[in-house]
């Protein structure tokens, strides 16, 4: 399925298929799940589940002759989970990191999640920083102009996103995809070197925590 705002459908003439990991990091309760959730399935739950270790959910989206299909892995944001973080963004060719326009403390968060990201992620990897619930702007604690600097002076994507309103979730996956290198990963020996996670395997190990459940 692809993407809201794509280009055009999948199958319709020559598609070259490039496929990447993306992993979401950031701290409890900034609304990870639920970007996710509306960016997959263009819903929204006010009462969303917590992420217990990570979830794992799989959209794609059309670029002129390319199709990009994301595996992306949503990481619980409890301290208590941060151990395992390693094991889902080993290997990602993506990563967006999330904060609360109304926590600053969870901006502060973000900007470690970036520093681990830089020193022991993939060298290549594509750091997206996401200001979400911009909803709540009457009750905003971190500024856009603070947050943006920061994103250009750490060398990040950066968008202001509400997934309850879906404001920027599609164009923030959009904006990943175009920085992603299209060479074709359908290719079995390609795909297994560079995504580190077994598609398949890893949709069975993780569909009871999937946050569309």
């Amino acid at each position: 399925m692809a993407s809201r705002g794509s280009a055009r459908p999948n199958g319709l003439g020559q598609t070259k298929i490039c496929q990447f990991k993306l992993v979401l990091l950031g701290d409890m309760a900034v609304g990870k799940s639920s970007l996710v959730l509306r960016f997959v399935k263009g819903q929204f739950d006010e009462f969303q589940e917590t992420t217990i270790g990570a979830a794992f959910l799989a959209q794609s989206v059309c670029l002129d002759d390319t199709t990009v299909k994301f595996e992306i892995w949503d990481t619980a944001g409890q301290e208590r989970y941060h151990s395992l973080a390693p094991m889902y963004y080993r290997g990602a060719q993506a990563a967006i990191v999330v904060f609360d326009i109304t926590k600053p403390e969870t901006f502060e968060r973000a900007k470690a999640w970036v520093k681990e990201l830089q020193r022991q992620a993939s060298p290549n990897i594509v750091i997206a920083l996401a200001g979400n619930k911009s909803d709540l702007a009457e009750r905003r604690m971190v500024e856009y102009e603070e947050a943006q600097t920061y994103a250009e002076d750490t060398g990040l994507l950066f968008m202001e996103t509400s997934a309850k309103t879906a404001m920027n979730v599609n164009e923030l996956f959009l904006a990943i995809a175009k920085k992603m290198p299209k060479t074709d990963t359908q290719n079995p020996t390609h795909a297994a070197r560079n995504r580190g996670v077994n598609l398949h395997n890893a949709e069975a190990q993780s569909s009871r925590g999937c946050c569309g459940n």
